[in-house]
C-alpha cells in the first residue's frame, strides 16, 4: 500500500543509486494521502519510471493523468471471485493462475508487442 509515498520514494531513490536502469512501483492500494507533490518531483529526477496500482480503491482524477501511472485493472479478477462463491466453485484457478502465467512467459520471452509493458 502506498500511504504518504515516502518511503517509496526513498527505495526507489537507493535502487537508483545502485545502478538499476528501471525501477517500477507497484502496490495494490495507491492511497497517496500526502498528494502527488513527492512523486511528481521524484519522476522528474528519474527515481522511478512508472507506479502501478490497481483499482480497488479510489483514485483521484489527477494521478489517472500522470505520465508515470498504470492502472492495474481488478475487475476481471473481482468478478471471478465473486462467480465462483457464487456458484460454490473452487477458487484455485484464480489464485495459482499457473497456465496463464506461463502463457504469459511464454509470449514475453518471445517479445510479443501485446505482452510487452510499454513507456
Amino acid at each position: 500500500m502506498i500511504s504518504s509515498g515516502g518511503s517509496m520514494i526513498d527505495t526507489a531513490k537507493k535502487l537508483k543509486s545502485m545502478n538499476a536502469k528501471r525501477v517500477f512501483i507497484c502496490c495494490t492500494f495507491g492511497l497517496f494521502t500526502e498528494g502527488l507533490g513527492l512523486f511528481d518531483e521524484a519522476y522528474e529526477k528519474c527515481y522511478f519510471d512508472k507506479i502501478i496500482t490497481t483499482n480497488l480503491s479510489y483514485q483521484i482524477p489527477e494521478l489517472l493523468s500522470r505520465p508515470y501511472y498504470i492502472e492495474a485493472d481488478m475487475g476481471k479478477f473481482l468478478a471471478s471471485i465473486i462467480d465462483f462463491m457464487n456458484h460454490d466453485s473452487s477458487m484455485a484457478n484464480v489464485y495459482t493462475p499457473t497456465e496463464k502465467i506461463r502463457e504469459f512467459l511464454l509470449h514475453y520471452n518471445n517479445r510479443e508487442d501485446r505482452y510487452s509493458l510499454k513507456d
